[in-house]
């Protein structure tokens, strides 16, 4: 009985080891491999680079505060906005008086930025996403924006509406997700535009 005991834990032992190697070691290493060769953006973190600087990332949002450019989803990371190492939701339920005082202050800060817009403003510039660093927002809340940003930076306003639409990505497969914006890539392209229109 004692012999049956070790061959059985020898065995378990065995196909521990076994299994170790493989799925931990030679499993992970080969698809990371295969990802880096098929997918090198995506597999690295989908980065953004500028003059060879890595600048921020298409997954995570940045805290855009100045007036010439679009502002994202607000962050609630600890201690600063858009840390992916703390990044969570808010986990305020909808009857919170610090939420409601959130919602309001954002509210605030936004009516505040652009005194002659009168429209809606769509609800996510005012909450937070479940993460707590997204990098999207809605096409609604990228056109609410464009009056301000295109007086900041002494635009037209078709002009800046008009980069807002190049940058609208569709759903998935025509069915999956909902239309948005990426905001720092908006913001690049918005930059880039108008050095571009000074240099003529």
């Amino acid at each position: 009985m004692f012999k049956n005991i070790v061959k059985q834990c020898k065995a378990t032992v065995i196909l521990l080891l076994l299994f170790t190697l493989f799925l931990g070691f030679i499993y992970t290493g080969a698809i990371t491999g295969f990802a880096s060769i098929l997918f090198p953006n995506k597999s690295n973190g989908s980065l953004v680079k500028q003059n060879n600087t890595v600048i921020g990332s298409k997954l995570i949002g940045q805290n855009f505060t100045s007036d010439k450019y679009f502002w994202g989803r607000p962050s609630v990371s600890s201690t600063l906005p858009y840390v992916a190492m703390t990044a969570k939701g808010s986990n305020l339920g909808p009857i919170s008086p610090l939420l409601r005082k959130n919602i309001e202050d954002r509210i605030a800060i936004l009516k505040k930025s652009d005194l002659q817009n009168n429209n809606l403003i769509p609800i996510e510039l005012v909450t937070a996403s479940a993460s707590g660093i997204d990098p999207h927002i809605s096409p609604a809340a990228a056109f609410y924006q464009v009056n301000r940003v295109a007086k900041a930076r002494n635009l037209h306003s078709n002009i800046v509406n008009q980069i807002v639409k190049d940058h609208i990505k569709k759903r998935q497969f025509g069915i999956f997700g909902e239309p948005r914006v990426n905001v720092l890539e908006l913001n690049l392209d918005l930059d880039a535009r108008q050095a571009a229109t000074h240099k003529h």
